[in-house]
């Protein structure tokens, strides 16, 4: 009898699951499954503590799910990538395995992992290698001169193309193994990592995923472009986190807003659209770190915004992470962030708008926070947008476009109702002075105990436009 091997990694599901469906196509075959955690790893990675309590979490909805089809789920905790690797060898030769399957990630050192892996196991194991975790595989996309696009609208507009004549179809969960005997559900011992509460906002499994993913399209899709920018208003999917660690896939959720929507990609203006466009920038990040390795080791896309002097300022640096720089929207959703895990895209720029072109703290600095605290870290997302609102990536916002923190909270949270929701100091303070409240608590002898404006907006503006002025001149 033939053993299949299934090494499950950010693929958290049995729905969908390309190298697990063709694992199991054989009927004939053993199939076992695995997963190996690598806390240093996760620690080189700045993972989120709440990130690895949700893996944890589906890892064992997933070994439930994987019994029941007879099929056991092993676990294993290796200290990193290099360690995983020798110990996987040992095991497919103690389990006499035939062939692995697994699904591709695209990081700089996972590449290097399943290189080093097929390398020392070639002899004797076949492996099978899936592009599950994106609608169109890297490098499937490129411009007439078969390179990969720098620009994200001839991207989208090519991506698009190639998609519907792609196969992006989603596979069923496998049927039950058939003449195998009660699987042993052996207890996953937690990770040796550091764990923190998720909360309730994120069910967890591939039924409550796929619940959020059916109830968005169906009842909230159409009123996106209206509400994705309202921080006080539940307007967006929320999928995020189940997207970064595979409980669901990219193609689940295209297939979705297609039966809900099925116009979706003739009614250009439509909320559906713009849902899938957020898809379309999820590719396109993922597609630039496979072009563009050096994207993995924090490098900038534009080289040379390396020469931008930043400011070592670690005092206000604490005081964006802490949700006290005076300014209220960028407060709330720092401390949103900070107690759930999760923050409002609009907000994500603002907030990184603030931190380099308010006070000229480099990019990195946020990138790092943002993966020790999100639910759904991503570093191809992550960097993509950090880079984006630093003006230092492909196809970022212009060095001199600085969004103003107090009118961007007038604009998007007009009445203040995000803000007292986290700035509970500012609960008295009138919703039209909720933007300034230190102008108001002036006027009327009122004390606040909140933080003044850690510096004056209009004065940093001129001096990041300067920074940047300089480092693009002496790179001329």
């Amino acid at each position: 009898m033939t053993t299949h091997l299934v090494w499950f990694r950010n693929d958290l599901r049995i729905t969908d699951n390309r190298a697990l469906h063709a694992a199991c196509e054989d009927p004939q075959a053993r199939v076992i499954a695995l997963f190996i955690a690598t806390p240093e790893q996760w620690k080189q990675h700045e993972m989120a503590p709440r990130q690895a309590m949700f893996i944890y979490q589906h890892l064992q909805a997933l070994q439930h799910a994987l019994a029941e089809r007879g099929i056991e789920l092993h676990y294993h905790q290796c200290d990193d990538f290099a360690e995983s690797v020798d110990w996987l060898k040992d095991f497919c030769n103690a389990e006499k395995v035939d062939t692995l399957f697994y699904n591709k990630q695209y990081e700089i050192n996972e590449l290097k992992r399943d290189a080093a892996l097929e390398k020392v196991i070639r002899e004797s194991v076949i492996c099978h290698a899936f592009d599950d975790s994106l609608l169109l595989p890297p490098g499937s996309v490129t411009t007439g001169n078969n390179e990969m696009y720098k620009v994200y609208t001839p991207f989208r507009r090519a991506f698009l193309s190639r998609l519907t004549e792609s196969d992006s179809r989603s596979l069923p969960a496998p049927p039950a193994r058939e003449n195998v005997g009660k699987v042993v559900m052996h207890r996953l011992m937690p990770f040796d990592y550091p764990l923190a509460d998720i909360g309730k906002d994120f069910a967890i499994g591939e039924e409550a995923a796929r619940n959020q993913l059916r109830s968005f399209c169906r009842e909230q899709v159409q009123d996106y472009l209206e509400q994705r920018d309202l921080p006080a208003v539940d307007g967006t999917s929320s999928l995020s986190p189940y997207l970064a660690i595979g409980v669901l896939s990219p193609r689940q959720c295209l297939n979705r807003l297609r039966t809900e929507c099925p116009q979706v990609l003739e009614k250009t203006d439509g909320g559906a659209f713009g849902w899938l466009n957020e898809l379309v920038w999820r590719e396109f990040y993922r597609h630039l770190i496979v072009a563009w390795p050096k994207l993995c080791k924090h490098k900038p896309f534009v080289e040379w915004t390396d020469n931008v002097r930043w400011r070592h300022a670690p005092e206000e640096l604490q005081a964006w992470k802490d949700g006290k720089t005076g300014y209220p929207i960028v407060d709330a959703a720092m401390r949103q962030l900070n107690a759930t895990g999760w923050m409002h895209n609009r907000l994500r720029m603002i907030v990184a708008s603030f931190l380099v072109k308010d006070l000229l703290i480099n990019w990195r600095e946020g990138e790092r926070y943002f993966m020790s605290q999100l639910l759904d870290g991503d570093l191809a997302a992550n960097n993509g947008g950090w880079q984006w609102g630093a003006s230092t990536g492909t196809d970022a916002a212009p060095y001199f476009r600085i969004f103003n923190p107090t009118t961007q909270g007038e604009r998007f949270d007009k009445a203040g109702r995000f803000i007292k929701a986290w700035v509970p100091e500012l609960a008295d303070v009138p919703e039209r002075d909720i933007h300034q409240p230190h102008r108001w608590a002036e006027k009327h002898q009122r004390v606040l105990d909140y933080p003044l404006p850690v510096i004056d907006h209009a004065r940093a503006r001129k001096d990041t436009l300067a920074a940047f002025e300089a480092a693009k001149n002496r790179s001329d």
